[in-house]
């Protein structure tokens, strides 16, 4: 069984037994909680489609910890013109278990 589920504006296909990293939720570690923007789910050939969302489908998942990604660079240049600026830039995650798909 398969779910697509959105969240922090991205779009995530998932499965029971899946650790996704999302954007930051406002959850703390070891908690549950569930995800009730479901778009799709699907068990072998049977698929059902929401417009946009499911009613009734949610996706049980657990927080296992919350971080921060590797450093991007982000690197201004403009040329024969002495302009250079570097900055990093980490932004911050949510590691979540998917447990359950229902609906």
């Amino acid at each position: 069984m398969f779910a697509v589920i959105e969240t922090g504006g991205k779009q995530y296909k998932v499965a029971p037994g899946d650790k996704v990293k999302v954007e930051k939720l406002d959850q703390e570690a070891g908690s549950n909680f569930s995800f009730d923007k479901v778009l799709v789910t699907g068990e072998g050939e049977s698929v059902k489609i929401g417009l946009p969302y499911l009613s009734g489908a949610k996706v049980q998942a657990k927080v296992l910890r919350e971080g921060r990604a590797r450093k991007k660079i982000v690197f201004k240049y403009h040329s024969k013109a002495r302009y250079r600026k570097k900055k990093g830039h980490r932004q911050h995650f949510t590691e979540v278990e998917i447990i359950k798909i229902s609906g």
